[in-house]
């Protein structure tokens, strides 16, 4: 081989590889954490995938829940360059959003819990959120979060879908109090998906995946934007580091607003 073939660009010449081989799909695929569930479904269809009180989903089911939700979102024009917000605990749903949201091509931004109206205004605002789910017991603050966002706003304000969770060990005052401004409740709101939708994972790895905000204890918040190829490594560093073996089995104690979960 010549010299020529070997050479790096330097200054204004681009680089070059050896042998200037171009992507296809037979030697480059975009990483994604959303292969971790889809694989999951097929390798282990009956294995439990989550457990909350009285809920029990198999990685089937997540795996439709999910493609449901993503579906669902779909047909309401949501996906690449749109958000979504969700303000809830580690709920099953929160679980969900975050293969979802994503494969119907949005970012999903889940919000902490513990902000105040004003705070949760701001990046509801800042994220462009065109989805709120939330659950039942945290419907009157972002309410009041949006509310917040219609008076900045004015008549440039358009009010986000908003999506309640509801919670069967929870009273149901407050899912009724949501249902009545006009809230979808999430159950009813997957019936609407297909079960069987076909994503697409990103042409991009860098596409983004997730947006997370800090506390604004100094200043208002300040958005922090991860990638597919980043979820993904992190989630293979985590399942590395901690030595989760096959079958391991998962306690999650940590809010899942913070960094995704660690992902």
């Amino acid at each position: 081989m010549g010299s020529e073939g070997l050479s790096r660009g330097f200054g204004s010449e681009p680089e070059r590889d050896i042998d200037d081989l171009p992507r296809n799909d037979a030697n480059y695929t975009a990483l994604t954490p959303l292969w971790f569930l889809e694989r999951a479904a097929l390798a282990h269809p009956d294995r439990v995938s989550v457990v909350h009180g009285p809920v029990r989903h198999t990685w089937a089911e997540t795996d439709r829940r999910c493609r449901r939700l993503a579906s669902a979102l779909a047909r309401r024009s949501v996906g690449h360059g749109s958000t979504v917000a969700v303000i809830a605990p580690n709920v099953p749903a929160v679980y969900e959003a975050h293969f979802g949201v994503p494969m119907s091509g949005a970012v999903v931004n889940c919000v902490n819990i513990r902000l105040n109206a004003e705070t949760i205004a701001f990046l509801l605002d800042h994220s462009v959120a065109e989805v709120v789910m939330v659950d039942q017991e945290f419907y009157t603050l972002a309410e009041e979060s949006l509310r917040i966002v219609a008076e900045n706003k004015k008549s440039a304000f358009r009010p986000p879908i908003m999506i309640v969770i509801g919670d069967p060990t929870c009273e149901p005052k407050s899912l009724r109090y949501a249902l009545g401004k006009g809230a979808i409740e999430y159950e009813e709101f997957l019936k609407t998906g297909d079960p069987e939708f076909h994503w697409k994972p990103p042409k991009d790895e860098w596409q983004s995946i997730a947006v997370g905000y800090t506390s604004g204890t100094t200043s208002s918040p300040k958005g922090v934007v991860l990638h597919h190829r980043g979820a993904y490594l992190m989630a293979l560093s985590v399942a590395m580091v901690w030595g989760m073996s096959e079958g391991a089995v998962y306690l999650w104690t940590l809010p899942m607003f913070h960094c995704n979960g660690e992902q």
